[in-house]
């Protein structure tokens, strides 16, 4: 028998990433070389949650910044393509980021530059997390659940476990994991879900389609 699932709720506190903004190209490439590990994750990862990213094509602060403020519309699409969890670390996810950049850097005939006012300003986040009082205590409830959680809940549950768990999965699959038959088929189904290029409320939808579509199936054996 599985043990209730405790919801948590999350926010983010944003603060300075402590190395110096970027005004081109190259002190981006230079930037990144020397920037926390945390300043990549957070400007990678924890667009999601800001309530002030709103680029409807681009899902890391890095492609937006090279689109908006360079006007270079190649490294955006070469910035903007990767998923930061395909990477085992965040090391592999620099070196992957000063390669597209140094390669840009070999094509162009002179270095861009941002206007001033629109450098690039190197942050990170400490994501503060409270107990919202409510369990999900069977399989079954799953999709509901869903469907009530905050999209911060739903982010703090699904996106950002992968940062905490040792198997690098969602908290819903972590707590099923001990579980069977429509256990099972969640899992199935919530490791289906390619999550990153969604939007919060996108990745809610699909979720509860998943989830549902999984238990129906278990229901009609």
């Amino acid at each position: 028998m599985l043990e209730p699932f405790r919801i948590h709720d999350c926010a983010l506190i944003v603060r300075m990433g402590g190395v110096p903004d970027a005004m081109n190209l190259r002190e981006l490439r230079d930037r990144v070389v020397t920037c926390p590990p945390e300043c990549l994750y957070h400007h990678f990862c924890e667009t999601l949650l800001r309530a002030t990213f709103d680029d409807p094509e681009f899902r890391n602060d890095f492609a937006v910044w090279a689109s908006r403020a360079l006007h270079d519309r190649a490294l955006a699409e070469q910035l903007g393509v990767i998923d930061p969890y395909t990477f085992d670390d965040r090391e592999a996810l620099r070196a992957e980021v000063l390669d597209i950049i140094a390669d840009r850097l070999h094509e162009l005939p002179m270095v861009p530059w941002a206007k001033r006012g629109e450098e690039f300003n190197f942050m990170r986040a400490v994501t503060v997390v409270f107990d919202t009082g409510h369990d999900i205590t069977e399989p079954s409830d799953l999709p509901g659940a869903i469907e009530r959680m905050t999209r911060s809940s739903l982010y703090y549950h699904f996106v950002e476990a992968r940062r905490r768990t040792d198997g690098g999965t969602d908290d819903f699959s972590t707590w099923l994991s001990a579980g069977d038959g429509e256990a099972k088929a969640l899992i199935q189904a919530l490791q289906s879900v390619d999550f990153y290029f969604l939007t919060l409320g996108e990745l809610k939808t699909k979720l509860i389609q998943v989830t549902r579509r999984a238990l129906n199936k278990g229901g009609q054996r």
